[in-house]
């Protein structure tokens, strides 16, 4: 059995944190022996950990600064505190400060691995967590694997660290079964109206989600006669700032934020539409969903948009990355006849390539060759 342990910062309601929780739940535990640790013991995820996978928490607490603490440190130091056991393969499953943290292993049995999920585009955001970039690319180099979870962050994450090591791109891990019997259980503190579009987007309330322009854009299309209501799910930093821009333009009774749902997807399923305005993702979970329940998607071109809805938009519609952009696409998607009908056709199409056996199974066989 192969010993692997899993260091993330902790299982907030992130997308990382949850498909994380998906894919140690999903693996096969006659194979491996999973362990999942975290920086900070805190976040909503946890709850979901299934009891064949060891838990082992951090601090109770999350204080702002802890990156710039633990620069104070070197990897080699902070790895030794933090780290108790052997194992035979150590993956951070973000970037940044668990990287180097496990880049402090001198076990050379020990294979190590490092998950990236967004696109950082330049070397000073990708060592933020670093001392400096010539320390990110030492400890980046340590690693005997570089997984991205998608083409486009693969790509960038090469313009930026030139490693001699694999870097090989494997799809987030959704529980496709959960999601789709999940979609079917009654929504019963809402009622979608039936004579509008019903839009809806999962998603921190923070800047690079980008819910400040889905706001000028739902009312724009409401200037236009293009009646619909949106719905955001998630809580965040920004949503009192929103809140205020809805009340000053009176869009209140049409925007709604529903905040953080156990269950979305019964919400995602019902809704006409789902829109990922984001300034930048990784491989977006929540679009991901939003195909397995078979609703149509606009999305921006954040990393990731197009292997998800195809080179030429054939399972939804991605946009340039602005305003204007996104917002005509949604106009296209709701007002040209049989448009949205096709789309919800070709999502659940999509949503099947996206199971929870293909994804695991691809990570299982990226571990066993690591031991090889």
């Amino acid at each position: 059995m192969i010993k692997i342990l899993f260091l993330i910062p902790n299982l907030a309601h992130g997308g990382a944190e949850k498909v994380l929780v998906n894919l140690v739940n999903n693996i096969d535990k006659t194979k491996f022996d999973v362990t999942l640790q975290t920086l900070f013991d805190v976040g909503v995820n946890r709850q979901h950990l299934n009891k064949d996978v060891k838990y082992i928490g951090g601090s109770k607490h999350m204080f702002r600064g802890n990156t710039h603490v633990m620069k104070l440190f070197s990897s080699q130091r902070l790895y030794s505190h933090l780290i108790k056991e052997e194992y035979d393969i150590i993956i951070s499953y973000l970037e940044g400060p668990t990287a180097r943290i496990v880049s402090g292993c001198t076990n050379s049995k020990t294979k190590l691995v490092s998950w990236i999920h967004i696109e950082q585009h330049t070397a000073k955001i990708a060592a933020d967590s670093f001392r400096s970039i010539k320390e990110a690319m030492e400890c980046y180099s340590k690693f005997n694997k570089t997984i991205c979870v998608s083409n486009t962050v693969k790509q960038d994450f090469q313009s930026i660290f030139n490693l001699e090591k694999p870097v090989e791109v494997l799809y987030n891990t959704n529980e496709s079964d959960k999601i789709v019997n999940l979609a079917d259980e009654v929504i019963d503190d809402l009622e979608f109206d039936k004579n509008v579009f019903n839009l809806i987007s999962v998603a921190k309330i923070v800047p690079s989600k980008g819910y400040d322009r889905l706001m000028k854009i739902h009312k724009r299309l409401l200037e236009d006669g293009i009646n619909n209501h949106v719905y955001i799910l998630g809580i965040g930093e920004e949503q009192e700032k929103y809140e205020k821009y809805l009340k000053d333009n009176s869009l209140e009774k049409s925007f709604t934020f529903l905040g953080f749902r156990n269950n979305p997807y019964k919400y995602v399923k019902n809704a006409d539409l789902y829109v990922c305005s984001s300034r930048r993702e990784g491989f977006s979970t929540a679009v991901t969903e939003a195909l397995i329940v078979g609703t149509p998607v606009v999305s921006t071109n954040c990393s990731g948009a197009y292997e998800l809805l195809g080179n030429n938009c054939e399972y939804g519609i991605v946009t340039e990355n602005d305003e204007d952009a996104l917002y005509e696409g949604i106009k296209n998607m709701l007002t040209i006849p049989g448009v949205l009908k096709n789309y919800a056709y070709r999502a659940k199409e999509r949503g099947e390539e996206f199971s929870t056996e293909k994804t695991v199974k691809a990570v299982e066989d990226m571990l066993n060759s690591l031991m090889e």
